[in-house]
């Protein structure tokens, strides 16, 4: 068999390769884009029930939830820090942002240490925003020393 005599190159076979490395490289850019989209859910999640829970005047869930303990009233000396009245004056009717009636979480980023998420949220449609930190670990939550911009 010489150079001449050569099988002719199947180009069905080459199309049939193509498709499926294009459909593989589709596939892994799309699970790679809904990874990307949805890494700070859990942490979101968390203020999400937050929020809930005060807007349905739950106090003591909405606190539980923020120290990421629901049993925090068999032990409330662990709390000490920040007690559960320093928390429905910060959060209760009478706080800086008044009763919760609706909530939306704008835009969340990972810290630089990556231990946890600061996420800008507008309670009642207001300008001023509350800036929360939730940690990964634990997903506890505190205030965010720091800001966000959402859309920079």
């Amino acid at each position: 068999m010489t150079l001449l005599d050569a099988a002719p190159p199947d180009y069905t076979r080459e199309r049939r390769r193509k498709k499926i490395l294009l459909s593989i490289l589709i596939v892994v850019l799309i699970v790679g884009l809904t990874v990307w989209r949805f890494r700070y859910w859990p942490e979101e999640h968390v203020v999400d029930k937050f929020f809930s829970a005060l807007e349905q005047k739950n106090y003591e869930a909405a606190y539980g939830i923020w120290m990421h303990d629901p049993n925090w009233k068999q032990h409330t000396d662990k709390y000490a820090n920040y007690s559960y009245s320093d928390f429905y004056r910060d959060w209760g009717p009478g706080g800086e942002w008044g009763l919760v009636k609706r909530h939306s979480v704008d835009c969340a980023l990972s810290t630089k240490e990556g231990t946890g998420v600061i996420m800008q949220v507008t309670v009642n449609g207001r300008s001023e925003h509350p800036y929360l930190y939730v940690g990964k670990s634990d997903k506890s939550m505190s205030f965010s020393p720091n800001e966000l911009r959402c859309g920079s």
